[in-house]
């Protein structure tokens, strides 16, 4: 018996914007670092008001956090997606709340359900941020890295949006040339890009040779 076909988040975007997005709404776009968001920005603001939504208290250290926030806001500075000035609302580094949902799950490898609990855990703070600011829409930059697997991030990001009523615009942005082309403007703009994907657990197994490639 056939397996049942493999979504598509790319093509559903796509989709989704033809669809509904003809008069520019307003969207509160998640986003992990620069990099990542870099060519999710060109794909996106063509389409929507973007709104960059700097919430990560898994990166660890804090110093860490800041740097990424500070590369993201620098970017942000210089970078006109579609003519478009883009802002960002950054959160506070809480790094209590992020131990408290991977509880358990400390020594999952990478790519496990530890992920998969962080990217509801975020993506979720994401959705609830864009009900109180009254975005209509929300998403996320991850799925353009291709060590973040897009069927559970999205996954995350329906879930979330059945708990806050705000819709999500499905994404697998590292399709045509996505991830390709945030290397590209990550080069061009002189971005910091890690070499781990933010949390100390990831950082560990980094460190003991486990993980050996940049994240994003």
């Amino acid at each position: 018996m056939a397996g049942a076909l493999k979504a598509n988040y790319d093509r559903d975007m796509q989709t989704m914007i033809a669809a509904e997005c003809s008069s520019c709404p307003p969207i509160l776009l998640h986003s992990c670092c620069g990099p990542c968001s870099s060519a999710v920005l060109e794909r996106l603001c063509p389409h929507f008001e973007v709104t960059v939504y700097y919430d990560n208290p898994n990166i660890y250290p804090e110093a860490e956090f800041l740097r990424r926030a500070a590369e993201q806001r620098r970017l942000l500075s210089e970078m006109a997606p579609a003519g478009k000035h883009v802002d960002m609302l950054l959160a506070p580094w809480d790094e209590a709340e992020f131990y408290e949902a991977v509880r358990g799950h400390e020594t999952d490898m990478e790519g496990g359900e530890r992920c998969e609990i962080c990217f509801s855990f975020r993506l979720t703070r994401c959705a609830m941020a864009a009900k109180r600011l009254g975005f209509p829409y929300f998403t996320s930059t991850l799925t353009v890295s291709p060590h973040k697997n897009a069927e559970k991030v999205n996954a995350a990001g329906f879930a979330a949006e059945r708990l806050s009523g705000v819709r999500y615009l499905p994404s697998d942005f590292k399709k045509r040339n996505g991830y390709l082309r945030s290397l590209q403007l990550s080069a061009e703009y002189h971005l910091y890009r890690q070499d781990y994907c933010g949390c100390v657990f990831s950082m560990r197994q980094r460190n003991d040779g486990q993980e050996g490639q940049t994240q994003s």
